[in-house]
């Protein structure tokens, strides 16, 4: 069992979403960003390559000013698209990236240098990112307290 968030858990599903074929295809495609994932106050840097995402590491608050754009939630919220994904074998529709973002009054997806155009990459590579998370199910999670 993997603990979320870590380095380890995100190596785990970047290793199933490289290997897998079905997350190539339905929109997935091609995906060149860095995206930097905010769960609390931990922070993780994810570079996606064509069709790969070729690393991921822990980072500062300070590394977001390097990234396209962040996903910020707390770690509840998080838990419950993860347990979601789990459940479904894939995001079912309140808990998919592109939901999560629109029902919010502050958006999922953000940066802190307000670059409009990096900033879009989040929706350009929308479908990508979901399957990135959605290879989640295919792992044993468990949650830090």
């Amino acid at each position: 069992m993997t603990a979320f968030p870590s380095v380890e858990w995100f190596d785990d599903v970047r290793d199933i979403f490289n290997h897998e074929d079905s997350f190539r295809g339905g929109g997935g495609g091609q995906c060149n960003c860095v995206a930097g994932i905010k769960v609390g106050n931990e922070i993780f840097v994810l570079t996606f390559e064509g069709f790969e995402c070729a690393g991921a590491r822990k980072a500062s608050l300070g590394d977001l000013d390097e990234v396209d754009f962040y996903l910020d939630m707390e770690i509840l919220e998080w838990q419950a698209m993860i347990e979601n994904i789990r459940q479904n074998g894939h995001a079912g529709l309140g808990y998919t990236l592109n939901t999560l973002d629109l029902d919010r009054a502050e958006r999922l997806a953000t940066s802190v240098h307000g670059d409009q155009y990096r900033e879009d990459l989040f929706f350009r590579y929308n479908q990508t990112l979901q399957y990135f998370f959605d290879a989640s199910s295919r792992i044993a999670t468990e949650f830090a307290s």
